[in-house]
C-alpha cells in the first residue's frame, strides 16, 4: 500500500445523479483517476483532509460529516455535526487538527468547531456573522464568507468575505476556540476576495479575487495584537487573454513542494500556472491554457506536480493534463471522465497501517 493515492471528489446530490463523494484510485504515472465507488453525503460542496492525513471532512446539508480514511483508501463514517447556520462553502482544519473552520457563503457566517482526538467533529466553540454592505452589484451587496483559515503562527484566524470586499482578521483563543476581531484587509470595491492560502513556511500569503481576477501576494509576520501583512505583488489578471467578460477566478492550489501555484478561471475555462520564488514569495506566470471543460470549480494537483486534474462543475467532468513547466504547457493526457456537478477534489496518500 506504500505510495498509493486516492482521490475524493465532492458533488451535489440533490438531483439523484450522484451520491455525494466519489472515490477514485489515482494512477500517478499516467495522471488519471480510476472509478472505485461512491459514498452518500447530501450535497458535498467542499472537502478537506486533516493534516495527519487520516480524516476526511465534507460539507453537507446537515453541517459537516467526518470520515476515517482506512488503509485501502475506503471511508468509514465517524459522525456529523450541525453548524447552526446555512450550508457552508469552504472548510479548513488547523495545523494540529484541533479545530475546523466553516465558511458560509449564504449567511455570511464563520463557524469554529472543536475536533476530537479520533478526528470526529465536536462542539461549536464560536460563530460570527459578518455585517456591512458591499456595492450595489448582485453578488457583492452583503456578506458572503468564502474562506477561513487559522494563520501558521496559530494566533489568528483570517476570513475572506467576497460580499463586503474584506479579509477580516480575528485573534484566536486556542484553548477556548473563540474569535475576537482585531483588524481587516480592506480590498478594492467589487474585487471579491474568494480564497487564500499560506506558503508552507508561513512567510507569504496568496489572496485570490473572484471578480477582479487577480492574485495579491503579501508577506506575513506574526504580532502580539495584530499580524504584520504587507502587499508585495499584484498579478494583473489570472486570465490574461480573458476570453469571456464573465470570467471568475475559482480556486487556487499550491504544489506540495511550494514551487508552483495554480488558479482556475470559470468563464474563460482556463488554468493559470505560476512559478513561485521560495525566497521572495513572488509569482511568475508560466501559462494560462484551456481545461477542455466548463466551470473549473477546483484543481487537483497530483503529489508529484507532474499532472493536474480540472474539476469541471459546468460540464460534469474531470479533465487530466500533464504539465510541462519548461515549455509552459499543459497537455491533455487522458480522456475526461464523467461525474455529476463536481465541486471539489482532494488527493490523499493512503495511510499506512499502524
Amino acid at each position: 500500500m506504500r505510495n498509493q493515492y486516492v482521490a475524493y471528489v465532492g458533488s451535489y446530490s440533490y438531483n439523484g445523479q450522484a451520491k455525494g463523494i466519489t472515490i477514485y484510485d489515482v494512477d500517478m504515472e499516467k495522471g488519471y483517476f480510476k472509478y472505485r465507488c461512491e459514498v452518500e453525503v447530501d450535497n458535498s460542496s467542499y472537502l478537506t483532509v486533516s493534516n495527519d492525513g487520516r480524516t476526511l471532512y465534507s460539507i453537507a446539508d446537515e453541517g459537516i460529516v467526518s470520515f476515517r480514511i482506512l488503509e485501502n483508501g475506503a471511508l468509514a463514517r465517524l459522525n456529523s455535526a450541525k453548524i447552526k447556520g446555512m450550508r457552508g462553502c469552504h472548510i479548513a482544519t488547523d495545523a494540529g487538527d484541533e479545530y475546523i473552520f466553516v465558511s458560509g457563503y449564504h449567511d455570511g457566517k464563520e463557524t469554529v468547531l472543536r475536533l476530537r482526538p479520533d478526528g470526529s467533529v465536536g462542539e461549536i466553540t464560536d460563530g460570527v456573522y459578518h455585517k456591512g454592505l458591499g456595492s450595489v452589484a448582485e453578488r457583492t451587496f452583503r456578506p458572503h464568507v468564502s474562506c477561513g483559515r487559522r494563520t501558521p503562527d496559530g494566533k489568528f484566524v483570517m476570513v475572506a468575505d467576497l460580499g463586503i470586499d474584506q479579509v477580516k482578521i480575528y485573534r484566536f483563543d486556542g484553548k477556548k476556540g473563540l474569535l475576537s476581531l482585531v483588524d481587516a484587509i480592506r480590498c478594492e470595491l467589487e474585487s471579491g476576495p474568494r480564497q487564500f492560502l499560506f506558503s508552507r513556511d508561513g512567510r507569504f500569503l496568496y489572496l485570490m479575487y473572484e471578480i477582479k481576477n487577480v492574485i495579491d501576494v503579501y508577506t506575513y509576520e506574526t504580532g502580539d495584537r495584530v499580524p504584520k501583512i504587507e502587499k508585495i505583488q499584484t498579478i494583473a489578471s489570472t486570465a490574461p487573454e480573458r476570453l469571456s467578460q464573465l470570467t471568475a477566478a475559482c480556486a487556487i492550489r499550491m504544489s506540495g513542494d511550494g514551487a508552483y501555484l495554480y488558479c482556475s478561471n470559470a468563464g474563460d475555462n482556463s488554468v493559470s500556472i505560476y512559478r513561485r520564488d521560495a525566497d521572495t514569495g513572488l509569482l511568475t506566470l508560466l501559462c494560462c491554457l484551456p481545461i477542455s471543460g466548463d466551470y473549473p470549480k477546483d484543481i487537483a494537483v497530483f503529489p508529484d506536480a507532474q499532472h493536474l486534474a480540472s474539476i469541471n462543475h459546468g460540464s460534469n467532468s474531470i479533465s487530466f493534463f500533464r504539465v510541462d513547466y519548461e515549455e509552459g504547457l499543459i497537455v491533455m493526457c487522458n480522456r475526461s471522465i464523467e461525474v455529476n456537478e463536481p465541486n471539489c477534489c482532494v488527493i490523499v496518500k493512503v495511510p499506512e497501517e499502524k
